[in-house]
């Protein structure tokens, strides 16, 4: 056996998605969006993973799960970059790369203490106004929020 190894391999998923391609700084915020500490699936979290093309990054694997494509989109919101491969049989059979949806509704919290959104019992929804920086725009007070003042419901 040779004690030079330098890495360790993560068991291969036979069914299942694998969400990669996450910034270190938002994998949990896609664990929390995802609902992952409910589900009775298999789930591996890696953070830190060397990346060529981000540095370092983080990945989700689920084992005998479906998402449905709207709420892998919403992973675009904190993760602009990540890629879902769905997995059959050990094999990769679909690589979808997410997508910004136009609208987010129920998803962001408004930042403004004075949002009709914080003040009724009501859906939160915000426009995408530039997808490239991730930045929104509150449907109701008007407010703008930077991907940076980001704050998921």
């Amino acid at each position: 056996m040779n004690n030079n190894k330098k890495e360790m391999a993560v068991a291969a998923l036979q069914n299942g998605i694998v969400i990669d391609h996450i910034p270190c700084s938002s994998l949990f915020k896609v664990v929390n969006l995802l609902g992952l500490d409910t589900l009775e699936s298999n789930v591996t979290i890696g953070n830190n993973f060397d990346s060529g093309s981000m540095g370092k990054k983080g990945f989700i694997k689920i084992a005998d799960i479906e998402l449905p494509e709207e709420t892998l989109n919403r992973i675009a919101v904190i993760a602009p970059n990540a890629v879902i491969n769905i997995i059959r049989d050990y094999e990769v059979v679909n690589k979808h790369f997410v997508t910004l949806p136009d609208d987010l509704i129920n998803i962001v919290h408004c930042n403004n203490p004075k949002c009709i959104s914080n003040n009724e019992p009501m859906r939160t929804h915000f426009h995408v106004i530039d997808r490239e920086k991730t930045t929104l725009k509150c449907h109701y007070c008007e407010r703008t929020v930077a991907h940076d003042q980001i704050t998921l419901k």
